[in-house]
Parts: C-alpha cells; structure tokens; sequence
C-alpha cells in the first residue's frame, strides 16, 4: 500500500465520518490512482439505507471516487493545506451493482483534463473486478480561505 489512512489524512481535508478512502494501492503522478474502501457494517448510513438490505449509497460510491481523485491532485499542490478541491459537476453516473458491507471497493481515478485551477477525471469503481460504478467528475481548485480584503 502506497498510503494509509494517517497518509491520506495529511493530504485530504476529510475526516471521520465522511473519509471515504483507506488506502491508496497505486498512482502514476498526474495520471492515474487507485484506491480501496473497505465496506464496513458499522458505517452509519447503513442503519437508514436500508434497514434489512444496506447498501451502499451511490452519491458516496461518487464521493469516494472523487476523494480518491483528490488525493492524486493535491499531491502536486505544494500549498495544498491552504487550497479545497469542489465538486463542480458529475456526468455519465452508472450504477452497475449494489456495493454491501463486508466487500472491497477498488476506485480507479485517471485525469481527462487539467488547466488550471479546474480538472475533469474518469472514474470507476469495482467489487471483485465487476464494474459497482463509473462517472466523469469535475472539479475546481478553490482557496480554504478567501483573500484578506484591502
């Protein structure tokens, strides 16, 4: 494994609930990454989706995709404690399978487009090699804190 969780949390602002990447198993700068989330029963959205049949969410399956995405990018931003990556658009979601607890999501992000402070990425993500989920994700790069104004 490339990164880990205490890897990914220097990198990614995102904590506990809502990180939703535990490890990274392979990158090609600017490229492409990888990553895996384990699907745990203890995650909180399973008590309400559904009760008696969880399933993962598909926003979070998208969401886990982006973060892994994110992880890629903010590794060639060398001021990146001080910059957010934000969701600008999503097209083309499919949703192939239900992803449940107890299975291994594998999320392999590449880079379409990059210029500037905005970056299209291809993403989808996997259970045992069956396609779970794919989508196109874009994104801006934005300052954590706005300017101070004169």
């Amino acid at each position: 494994m490339i990164l880990d969780t205490d890897g990914i949390q220097k990198i990614l602002p995102h904590r506990y609930p809502f990180l939703m990447v535990d490890g990274i198993l392979e990158m090609e700068r600017l490229k492409r990454i990888v990553g895996v989330k384990n699907v745990s029963i203890t995650e909180s959205y399973f008590q309400g989706h559904f009760p008696g049949k969880p399933i993962m969410p598909g926003v979070l399956i998208i969401e886990a995709m982006a973060q892994t995405g994110g992880l890629l990018l903010l590794q060639e931003v060398p001021d990146r404690e001080k910059k957010l990556l934000y969701f600008v658009a999503v097209d083309d979601a499919r949703f192939r399978r239900p992803v449940v607890p107890g299975e291994q999501l594998i999320l392999e992000v590449t880079v379409v487009s990059w210029r500037g402070n905005f970056c299209k990425l291809a993403g989808k993500a996997t259970v045992n090699g069956d396609l779970a989920a794919e989508a196109t994700l874009m994104c801006k790069m934005v300052d954590r804190d706005p300017p101070p104004s004169a």
